[in-house]
C-alpha cells in the first residue's frame, strides 16, 4: 500500500471514529506499527490530526478532510451523482456550483454532456464557440477543469482560499454572489437532515454556499448516502430551501420518506 493510499485510509478511519489506536489501525492496513507510527507523525506536522499516547485523535471540533484525500471515498456514488445532477440542467441555464467532492463530479458530468459541446460549435473553429451554459462557482479545483471547455462561461467569485475544499470565502465571495441571479444551485454539503436541512463543517462556506442557495430558483444537493441523517458545525439552509436531493441507493426508505414529507424530491441513483 503506498503511502497516499495509507494516508487516505487513516483518515477515513479517523473520520468515522474521532480517533485512532496504532496497533487498530496497523492491523486494519496491514501494515507494521512504526509504518503507522510515522504516517501518525507526519500527518500531525501537516495538522491533519493530533496525536495522542498510541494514537492519534481528530484536530478541532469541526474536522474536515483536505479535498484531495477525499475524492476517493464512494467515488462510483459521487460520480453517478454527478452524471444525474448534470443531466437535470438544460442549455442556456446559469448554473451554481459550491465546492467539494461531489460537486466537483457535477462539473465533470458537464464537461462531458454531447449536447452541450455541439450546441457550443456553432462555427469551424474554437474561436466561432459561443458559451451555451454559465457556471458560477467559488471553487478554484472546478474553475480550473472548466475553464479551458468553449461551452461554459466560467464566472469565479473572489474571496479568501480554504486549502482544505479550494473554495472561496469571506465579503468578497459574498459581493460577487449578491449580484447575479441562478437558474440553479448544486450544493456539496457536509451533512444533510430532514428536519433541519443543509450542514457544511465550516461556517465561512457555510456562509457562501446559503447566499448561493437564496440566488437561485431552484437548489438541489448532491450528496452521497453517509451524509444524510447527519448535521455539522454549520447551518446552509433548512430544509424548506432545498427542492431536490440526489443520492445514491443506499439512502433507507425511511429516510426517502422523511424528505419527501419536508417537500424534498428524492433521486437515488
Amino acid at each position: 500500500m503506498s503511502r497516499d493510499a495509507r494516508w487516505t485510509a487513516l483518515l477515513d478511519l479517523l473520520a468515522e471514529h474521532g480517533r485512532l489506536e496504532v496497533d487498530d489501525a496497523a492491523g486494519a492496513l496491514g501494515v507494521s506499527t512504526a509504518t503507522i507510527r510515522r504516517d501518525l507523525d507526519q500527518l500531525a506536522e501537516q495538522q491533519m490530526l493530533t496525536r495522542t499516547r498510541g494514537g492519534a485523535v481528530a484536530h478541532g471540533v469541526s474536522y474536515e478532510l483536505p479535498l484531495r484525500y477525499k475524492t476517493a471515498r464512494h467515488a462510483s456514488q459521487k460520480q453517478r451523482i454527478g452524471r444525474t445532477v448534470a443531466a437535470m440542467v438544460a442549455v442556456g441555464e446559469v448554473v451554481g456550483l459550491t465546492g467539494g467532492t461531489t460537486t466537483t463530479e457535477v462539473a465533470r458530468a458537464l464537461a462531458v454532456r454531447g449536447d452541450l459541446a455541439a450546441e457550443g460549435a456553432s462555427g469551424p473553429g474554437a474561436a466561432a464557440r459561443q458559451p451555451v451554459l454559465t457556471l458560477v462557482t467559488n471553487a478554484l479545483n472546478i474553475a480550473n477543469e472548466l475553464v479551458i471547455r468553449p461551452q461554459f462561461k466560467i464566472v469565479v467569485t473572489g474571496g479568501v482560499a480554504r486549502p482544505q475544499s479550494y473554495e472561496l470565502t469571506g465579503p468578497l465571495a459574498r459581493s460577487v454572489l449578491e449580484e447575479i441571479t441562478l437558474d440553479i444551485a448544486v450544493l456539496g454539503i457536509g451533512a444533510l437532515d430532514p428536519e433541519q436541512g443543509a450542514y457544511a463543517h465550516h461556517e465561512d462556506e457555510a456562509s457562501i454556499n446559503r447566499l448561493l442557495a437564496e440566488r437561485a430558483r431552484r437548489v438541489v444537493v448532491a450528496a452521497d448516502s453517509s451524509k444524510i441523517g447527519r448535521r455539522a458545525f454549520a447551518r446552509i439552509c433548512g430544509i424548506e430551501s432545498v427542492d431536490t436531493l440526489v443520492t445514491d441507493d443506499e439512502i433507507t426508505p425511511e429516510a426517502v420518506a422523511r424528505f419527501k414529507e419536508a417537500g424534498v424530491a428524492v433521486t437515488a441513483v
